[in-house]
């Protein structure tokens, strides 16, 4: 399978809500819960686990919301490996590798950890299903640094997209495994459209119903079209702990090179 984003992590004020919302909106289970209040959620592919926010987390960034993402590979001595001759003083850290952890940590030029599994994260699908994660989103002070690191440890092709925006002058640029496209924005950008947040900045679900969900969600959350220019995603709203969420059906995601993955 090579690596493939599989696990998203959140701090959270109340996982009981953030879960309970994503099971509403967009067809989510739950996996299992913590002693600490921790909560495991799947879309059939993905782990979202809502950690309780709590000191003893010790996270690098402890403010609200999306924290770090996890990857699952083949071989983690070899992604190691790969680690430490790309960054020989960068900290590799132990994890519990339960449902709410990956087994292994790195982290990227921005210090964002990446957790690794040889494991599906707990999830036993090797499909995705819709509604569906399908993008990832990143602000990143170098987006080239952190494009660098995706394609040189953990084998992620760059896009056409990226290239385009290459040849367009910007800074945007894309990755994907397959199943999710990752997309390494600037974060000192002025784009329409564009909202400032270090490290994951908000995560994509591909729907084959976009109006019935935008209907569910009226008077409940602000749903706002996205710019035109954009390649993917036509709506985004927010969850109850303000997380950003893109929906998309007809423009989709690419997902690896010249392949995309659509709604419709």
């Amino acid at each position: 399978m090579g690596a493939v984003i599989r696990y998203m992590a959140y701090l959270s004020q109340d996982p009981e809500i953030q879960a309970n919302f994503y099971h509403r909106f967009l067809g989510t289970e739950e996996m299992g819960r913590s002693p600490e209040g921790d909560i495991s959620i799947t879309d059939g592919f993905y782990n979202l686990t809502f950690f309780q926010l709590r000191p003893g987390l010790v996270e690098p960034r402890m403010e609200l919301g999306l924290n770090h993402i996890g990857l699952q590979v083949d071989d983690l001595q070899e992604v190691e490996r790969r680690y430490r001759s790309y960054r020989p003083r960068g900290p590799v850290i132990e994890e519990a590798g339960d449902i709410h952890h990956g087994r292994l940590r790195i982290h990227d030029p921005d210090g964002n950890p990446v957790t690794l599994s040889e494991k599906g994260f707990g999830v036993d699908g090797q499909r995705q299903q819709m509604p569906g994660i399908r993008h990832v989103a990143f602000d990143a002070i170098d987006t080239d640094a952190m494009l660098e690191f995706y394609v040189e440890v953990l084998g992620l092709p760059e896009l056409a997209t990226s290239f385009e925006r290459r040849r367009q002058g910007r800074l945007n640029r894309f990755a994907g495994d397959g199943f999710t496209n990752l997309a390494i924005h600037p974060f000192y950008a002025s784009s329409e459209g564009h909202e400032m947040r270090m490290g994951v900045n908000h995560i994509g679900f591909l729907v084959s119903d976009r109006d019935g969900i935008i209907e569910r969600l009226r008077g409940t959350r602000v749903v706002a079209a996205r710019p035109d220019d954009r390649p993917f995603a036509e709506v985004r709203f927010t969850d109850p702990e303000g997380n950003r969420i893109d929906l998309s059906q007809e423009k989709g995601w690419e997902v690896a090179p010249d392949q995309w993955d659509r709604g419709s």
